[in-house]
């Protein structure tokens, strides 16, 4: 300033001056003089600051909700929950899973060591109770899910059976008395399970048809099986799928259809300039049934020509094909016509999606399976074991399909239930599967994959930061989690991720000292996420904000600035 208090540099050179600045430097410099400061909240400043400092593409816009480009840059830096606060050391043995109640009080977590605890998420977590699965003969606990009202849980493991063989079982746990209500039959255990109302439960079969060829069938239960009458179903069958090739289903989750219409956070594939998006709305596993609907009215005539002539070219010896692809081949034709073709649904009833992996090339899970759920489908009540449908719909078709061209090893829903994520470690380009038993290889770098279940689009570019070492058949899976804002995963180089789920960036990567299996955010907290690891851990991470808080002498904060210049990443 002059003496007359005249500032000796225009706004625009001292907005020039800035520009050369980082954020910190720019926050600090706002405080020499009222000028400075009112140059340093420009938001033209700040707009090029966030896409330098987080290093996004200049064609994307920013977040529709953000109210300034100096609030996101500050909510990128301040709320992601990457400070850690805790770590929880009573499992022995590696940690698998985490989840967390819909009120964000309590969070379960599974182990290697066959237990599963229930803790208080309270500023300082505590453990609540330990259930030891050993007594029912498990080997170890996998997965939890808490029911819509956080009066249940349900707790999923592997089971010893008979001769060794291994299997699952899923167990329901009172949240009110931790005692122990039923315990129901899972094949393969990797179904895992999940609720579909708030008292039942779906669970999965196998069966063997042939060497290469099986049928799954899931299951809905009553978490109650103590019933009082006779008449009351415990059980009922949901829907019967085959498997081709030696696949299974596997990891089955329900979507509410009723939250889409108001999302967290619109992802507008028109806005991903250049990316071509998949679309995937496939009927059945094979293109004649998915292009010839007849096919599954027309009865067994058709089915009978197409054996006939698979046969006679085999017996005459123009077809070359292996034990392997001849059983795939007739199972198709047979399945033909006895398939039962997806219930219509009135267009304005919200229902529920079904959705699990599958596949149908090899064992190793490289599609993604959607099926609606009926109103009439949701309660035990009604035909047990299929009662009413017709001899000849042996399979039901499923919805949509979607083939990743990978292995999927994780998936995660948004919390509005529209996005589907996926963590798919890629089959190299233009690989043909020629042996089911042998999977294309898969690659190191973990696809973070996105799909809206209401276009049935692939959305967004993936995201890639974090990596994966085990081969196609030591593959296990890695639980990733969505938040309103945020969607994190964990993966084999020991680091947990963060990325912002509208930018597409990295945001932050938390250390463990093995692999991190699981994740999972505070339903009702997004600035606080768990993580959990071979290491045996658990740990919790909080937002800088959040830690300033808390770490606060005083109700007010101290400034964003401050914390930014003397805590940089």
């Amino acid at each position: 300033m002059d003496e007359g208090g005249i500032p000796l540099l225009p706004d625009s050179l001292v907005y020039q001056i800035f520009l050369s600045l980082g954020p910190a430097d720019v926050l600090a410099a706002g405080l020499v003089c009222r000028q400075w400061q009112a140059v340093s909240r420009d938001e033209f400043l700040w707009r090029e600051q966030f896409y330098r400092y987080y290093q996004v593409a200049r064609d994307v816009p920013r977040h529709p909700a953000a109210t300034s480009w100096y609030e996101e840059f500050r909510r990128l830096y301040d709320m992601v929950p990457c400070v850690e606060v805790q770590t929880l050391k009573e499992h022995t043995d590696q940690v698998l899973h985490l989840s967390f109640s819909h009120s964000g009080y309590q969070f379960a977590s599974c182990s290697k060591d066959c237990t599963v605890k229930i803790w208080n998420n309270d500023l300082t977590i505590s453990l609540l109770h330990s259930a030891d699965m050993r007594p029912y003969n498990w080997s170890y606990t996998q997965f939890s899910q808490f029911n819509q009202d956080d009066s249940l849980l349900l707790a999923s493991g592997v089971f010893l059976g008979p001769h060794n063989s291994s299997s699952g079982e899923i167990a329901v746990i009172s949240l009110d008395s931790f005692a122990l209500l039923s315990r129901v039959r899972n094949k393969p255990y990797d179904v895992f399970g999940c609720w579909l109302t708030e008292t039942s439960l779906i669970s999965g079969n196998l069966h063997r048809i042939g060497d290469i060829t099986s049928c799954s069938v899931l299951w809905l239960n009553n978490a109650f099986q103590d019933v009082e009458s006779e008449n009351v179903n415990v059980v009922k069958r949901l829907f019967k799928i085959q498997n081709l090739n030696a696949s299974t289903i596997r990891t089955v989750m329900v979507a509410d259809c009723s939250r889409f219409d108001s999302p967290d956070l619109l992802l507008d594939a028109d806005d991903q300039a250049g990316l071509p998006c998949r679309v995937f709305d496939l009927g059945g596993d094979t293109e004649e049934e998915a292009t010839d609907p007849g096919l599954l009215a027309s009865g067994s005539g058709h089915v009978k020509e197409g054996l006939r002539r698979v046969f006679d070219s085999v017996l005459d010896g123009h077809g070359q094909l292996s034990d392997c692809a001849l059983e795939t081949k007739v199972a198709e034709l047979l399945a033909q016509g006895h398939t039962k073709p997806p219930e219509c649904s009135d267009a304005d009833t919200r229902n529920k999606y079904l959705i699990f992996t599958t596949g149908c090339l090899t064992y190793s899970p490289h599609q993604i399976g959607i099926k609606q759920i009926l109103p009439h489908q949701m309660t035990t009540a009604g035909p047990v074991l299929g009662e009413g449908r017709g001899a000849d719909a042996f399979f039901d078709a499923l919805d949509h399909v979607i083939d990743v061209h990978g292995h999927i090893i994780g998936m995660g829903l948004s919390p509005d239930n529209r996005y589907l994520y996926v963590n798919s470690r890629a089959w190299p380009p233009g690989s043909v599967v020629a042996d089911p038993m042998q999977p294309p290889p898969i690659a190191e770098e973990i696809d973070l994959l996105v799909f809206d279940l209401k276009t049935m689009r692939e959305v967004k570019r993936a995201l890639r930061a974090h990596r994966a070492y085990t081969p196609n058949d030591e593959c296990f899976f890695i639980f990733l989690d969505v938040s309103r804002d945020f969607v994190a995963s964990g993966a084999e180089d020991r680091h947990g991720y963060i990325w912002d789920r509208h930018y597409n960036i990295c945001l932050a990567k938390l250390r463990h000292e093995d692999v991190v299996n699981s994740v999972a955010f505070s339903p009702q907290e997004q600035e606080l996420l768990l993580t959990a690891s071979d290491d045996a851990t658990i740990k919790a991470w909080r937002s800088p904000r959040i830690v300033r808080v808390l770490q606060a002498p005083r109700p007010r904060p101290r400034p964003f600035f401050s914390w930014f210049a003397s805590h940089r990443r």
